[in-house]
């Protein structure tokens, strides 16, 4: 399903100095700002004065064909992969060509991703009937119906046998890949492996929907075929997650983190190989065991 999004125009815009404040009194729109703190010590020790990194978080207004579609928290970093994944799993576009360019714009109190679409696919998403303003990460702010839920249809194609030895190589090697997180201790992550447990690729966010939309996002802009490997995240799995990666045609999700009930629902209606709480020595497996191979 994912195709070369270097099809697709793509203009950026630099953003200004905005955003989070910095400890100099100035806004900036880094990853992570260093902050004044003190540590206090429970066992007597002298309080310490240091600079802590913490993650930056900007609201960031998605703009399609002129018109506010939503308003998300995020790190802000590697934004046109969001746009791409964030448009993918909302439903918004169909596949990475429907996008036919975005900008990156700064706004007084933040950022705007203006997202131009190709016009039979603006009239389609400008159809639907889904009133988001006011949404954050949650997944589900802003809808006023059940049936609004998201409801990802079941990826096509094979489903790929991955071996317990090639989980565990890619589990042991995330922490490394995460350099925001190293910094700041307080990001989440979103990986892709491949069969033999590389990671290909790793995007980080404040938000754990926001780093697998980015995530998504890479791997449709870089032709990544879904069978050729398995998404990891570092947090806990709601059924939000499953259905992203079912929308990117993933069959197989390991999570840090235990899943939900919902997230073990929808991984069996849609067949994703779901597995939580993968540490170091053991994982768990809630769906598809038959094609984890030992």
């Amino acid at each position: 399903m994912p195709g070369d999004h270097t099809k697709s125009e793509t203009l950026i815009v630099a953003p200004r100095s905005s955003g989070p404040q910095a400890p100099d009194g100035e806004l900036s729109h880094s990853t992570a700002v260093d902050i004044p703190a003190t540590v206090i010590s429970f066992e007597g020790r002298d309080p310490l004065d240091i600079a802590r990194a913490i993650p930056s978080e900007v609201p960031v207004n998605l703009v399609y064909g002129g018109i506010p579609f939503a308003v998300m928290m995020t790190t802000p970093s590697d934004l046109e992969d969001f746009a791409v994944g964030f448009s993918l799993t909302e439903g918004v576009i169909r596949e990475p060509e429907d996008i036919r360019g975005i900008r990156i714009e700064p706004e007084e109190n933040g950022l705007r991703l203006a997202i131009e679409l190709k016009p039979n696919r603006l009239h389609e998403h400008l159809a639907r009937k889904r009133a988001l303003s006011g949404r954050t990460g949650c997944g589900l702010c802003g809808i006023d119906d059940l049936k609004a839920l998201p409801q990802a249809r079941a990826p096509e194609g094979r489903a790929p046998v991955v071996a317990v030895s090639a989980i565990r190589s890619a589990l042991l090697r995330l922490d490394r890949e995460q350099a925001l997180n190293e910094r700041t201790r307080a990001v989440h992550a979103a990986a892709w492996a491949d069969l033999d447990g590389t990671i290909r690729c790793v995007r980080e966010d404040v938000g754990r929907h926001n780093a697998l939309d980015k995530l998504i996002g890479a791997a449709c802009r870089a032709g990544t075929e879904p069978d050729s490997g398995f998404i990891l995240v570092t947090s806990r799995c709601s059924f939000e997650l499953v259905e992203k990666a079912a929308a990117f045609g993933a069959r197989t999700l390991v999570a840090i983190s235990a899943p939900t009930s919902l997230a073990v629902e929808r991984a069996r209606r849609l067949d994703i190989a779901l597995i939580g709480i993968a540490r170091r020595d053991s994982m768990t497996v809630f769906h598809g065991l038959d094609r984890i191979a030992s």
